[in-house]
């Protein structure tokens, strides 16, 4: 059996006194990881409050831009239904005017009265299709091009250059710069031009 001294050697803490400091080193370490957990649950709850407040203002950025989208196209319906609406008005004036020359030719049995009066209900109904953006494609003379253009024949012909429209079978038009209808033309062939790539061929 170890006996301990009483008298501690020289340098040396008594074993009472060395036992109370390791007890009292314990008791700190258990202190300061308490308040580490503390302070570790007190960001998570911080971080979590953080997180539900964007997850709230996302909810909300999500219901407003849908709220706008809506907006939006009401009101694109709406510009659409009163554009149509103001249309419609202006080519009833158009219609009024075709009836009245179909009546007064009908009437005088005049056909030079009557087509002076659909000439003149032709100019009012292009003038207000201009006004909405409605411009008539140029074709007949120029090159052919597909973005423009229809071909629905190829005509021979030896004075003309290859690919030049040399008639318009029905005219197209665009919209604001938008093709909404290609002209339907005639498109002409060099036939020589033909001859001599056969030839090459050949």
């Amino acid at each position: 059996m170890e006996i301990t001294p009483l008298t501690p050697k020289k340098g040396e803490k008594p074993p009472i006194e060395e036992k109370k400091e390791r007890i009292s080193r314990k008791r700190v370490t258990k202190k300061e990881l308490m308040k580490r957990v503390k302070e570790l649950e007190e960001a998570l709850r911080t971080e979590r409050e953080r997180a539900e407040t964007y997850l709230r203002q996302l909810k909300y950025a999500k219901a407003d831009l849908e709220n706008l989208r809506k907006m939006v196209k009401r009101q694109v319906e709406e510009a659409v239904r009163s554009g149509n609406e103001r249309l419609i008005r202006e080519l009833l004036v158009v219609l009024d005017d075709l009836e009245l020359a179909l009546e007064a030719g009908g009437k005088a049995g005049d056909r030079e009265a009557l087509m002076e009066g659909v000439e003149m209900v032709l100019r009012k109904f292009r003038k207000i299709l201009e006004s909405e953006g409605l411009k008539p494609i140029e074709a007949l003379g120029r090159p052919f091009n597909p973005d423009l253009h229809e071909a629905v024949m190829r005509v021979e012909d030896p004075d003309r250059p290859e690919g030049v429209v040399v008639e318009e079978v029905r005219r197209g038009y665009m919209l604001r710069g938008k093709v909404i209808r290609p002209s339907m033309v005639k498109v002409s062939v060099n036939p020589r031009r033909e001859e001599k790539e056969g030839a090459r061929d050949g």
